[in-house]
């Protein structure tokens, strides 16, 4: 059964993009990490946020622009969101209902990982009991602004239980189980 691990890159101070939703920061923090390398390879398909998928892009102006993981990593996607484009986009499935998306990218995902990209759909998972893991890339850099990692004012307190922790010159990798 797959598993909903929510990833994402953050800098010191919490932000996963900068003002506005920059993402071009990200850039000088991509770098070579084994473990990008091993989870590209665990994950059968990614539940994204409508503001993630039609945002910014860190791989802006490069033929790595709009793919997965900078083109790493191919398969199903299901964007959550309300507005479905009329245009159909491959590979890409729009669902307007949290659990529809979850139940379909775990179906898709099969016994892999279910990659959750995007602040508000993470949050929206542990709201809903749904999300296993968390996995931040802690980048050596203060952004003082933008969207944060989890946004919830007034949120309840979550346990989580660290499964890993390494480093490369690029960032800092904790690695995250949801205690239920």
């Amino acid at each position: 059964m797959a598993k909903m691990l929510y990833s994402a890159t953050m800098s010191v101070d919490g932000y996963i993009t900068g003002p506005g939703g920059d993402m071009s920061w990200l850039t000088e923090h991509i770098g070579p990490n084994p473990l990008v390398d091993r989870l590209i390879r665990d994950i059968g398909a990614l539940l994204v946020g409508n503001r993630t998928f039609g945002g910014d892009d860190p791989h802006r102006g490069t033929e790595k622009e709009g793919k997965p993981f900078g083109g790493g990593w191919e398969g199903p996607q299901f964007v959550l969101t309300h507005l479905a484009p009329a245009t159909p986009v491959p590979g890409v499935t729009f669902v307007g209902d949290l659990m529809e998306g979850v139940a379909a990218a775990k179906a898709a995902a099969g016994d892999k990982y279910v990659n959750i990209l995007g602040a508000e759909v993470a949050r929206q998972c542990v709201e809903a009991g749904v999300l296993d893991e968390i996995l931040v890339f802690v980048a050596p850099v203060l952004l003082g602004d933008g969207v944060r990692l989890f946004e919830h004012a007034g949120g309840a307190r979550v346990r989580l239980e660290r499964l890993s922790l390494t480093e490369t010159p690029a960032a800092t990798t904790i690695w995250l189980r949801v205690v239920r």
